[in-house]
């Protein structure tokens, strides 16, 4: 009976301490102030200017200032200076929409990128090689409040000169012929300098390569020779403003000319060939030995050899394009009086006027 009653008395202590520990653990804590919903400002902001237009891209903020993911975003404010540093935006020179954070969840993950193109005022380019214009941006919440400036970039604030005009190009021996009228010329100004730059574009293609780089001239003429024949390629210039003061170069390229098609077709032939000798040579059989000079085009497939005897016309007398400078004419006969002649073919057929001729006699 006692053994029971004390049993009893334990269950209900046991029970009222359960009861006092869980109280204790659902007390509330510090309290902890309501998020301002701040977007955390952009740290990855970049600048690339062309002509007057300058393209800004960043990634849009996930997270506030105090480590919540971001549910809603407002827009983005676009800040430009001339000063070194901003302190603050001022009045912007534009703003982006906000993006739909839900299809940043609908991307499993991958960011937002948000990008503005930015027209710079005549009075903002100058001659000074050492003028920068500074951007920043600030992305905003619902309430129009940010928690500050993104990191800063500069564009250097020289002028660029507008393209060449009456773009010209032709396929010739020596390559794609790209000529054009000149532009004005630019003002002489300490630590600026100008060059064309030509960019090569293989039709259906959408990626652009530099063909070549000449320093700025009143005449503009320029051939490309790393191009494949038998292909079609867009053309189009344009006149890069280099900043020499500083190291390395600070470059921004003008606007583009308008793009020129050409079909780059190979109809010219070989380097006609030079300094034949023949030579005859009886030491097993009677025969002559031709020897010239190699022909130097990159695309040469081989040679013709032609062979007149007495007076007549020639002939061509090789089976298959000689591979090498020289040739030995077994079919020759006593008494003979033979001239010959070479002519260089290349890959795609086209073949050169024939050589001078050399003559010998077989004894």
């Amino acid at each position: 009976m006692r053994d029971a009653l004390c049993t009893r008395i334990a269950c209900v202590l046991l029970t009222f301490w359960i009861a006092l520990v869980s109280t204790s653990c659902g007390a509330p804590g510090i309290p902890q102030p309501p998020s301002l919903h701040l977007p955390q400002p952009a740290t990855d902001l970049r600048a690339v200017r062309k002509g007057e237009k300058v393209q800004l891209a960043w990634t849009a903020p996930e997270r506030t200032t105090d480590e919540q993911t971001l549910r809603q975003l407002g827009v983005t404010e676009i800040c430009r200076g001339e000063m070194a540093a901003l302190t603050r935006c001022g009045t912007a020179v534009g703003e982006v929409p906000a993006p739909a954070m839900t299809a940043a969840k609908a991307q499993q993950g991958r960011k937002i990128t948000q990008g503005f193109v930015d027209t710079l005022p005549t009075a903002w380019m100058k001659n000074d090689a050492a003028a920068q214009i500074t951007y920043a941006v600030e992305t905003l919440n619902a309430s129009r409040r940010g928690a500050g400036l993104s990191n800063q970039v500069s564009v250097p604030s020289a002028p660029t000169l507008p393209p060449p005009g009456n773009l010209r190009v032709k396929t010739t021996a020596e390559g794609v012929e790209v000529s054009a009228s000149s532009s004005a010329a630019p003002a002489a100004v300490p630590g600026i300098r100008y060059f064309y730059r030509f960019y090569r574009r293989e039709k259906g293609s959408d990626t652009s390569a530099v063909a070549g780089e000449e320093p700025w001239s009143e005449s503009l003429n320029y051939f490309d020779r790393a191009f494949t024949w038998e292909k079609t390629y867009l053309y189009r210039v344009t006149i890069v403003t280099a900043i020499t003061r500083a190291q390395p170069e600070a470059m921004v390229e003008g606007d583009d000319s308008a793009e020129v098609e050409v079909f780059a077709h190979d109809v010219f032939p070989p380097a006609v060939p030079s300094g034949l000798q023949a030579v005859f040579s009886g030491e097993a059989q009677r025969s002559v030995d031709l020897v010239w000079s190699p022909d130097a085009d990159a695309d040469l497939e081989g040679y013709n050899v032609y062979r007149g005897e007495n007076g007549g016309a020639a002939v061509k007398i090789n089976l298959q394009l000689v591979k090498t400078p020289a040739f030995r004419d077994t079919d020759v006969k006593p008494g003979r009086n033979y001239s010959y002649s070479v002519s260089a073919v290349d890959v795609r057929g086209n073949e050169s006027a024939r050589s001078m001729a050399a003559s010998e006699r077989v004894p």
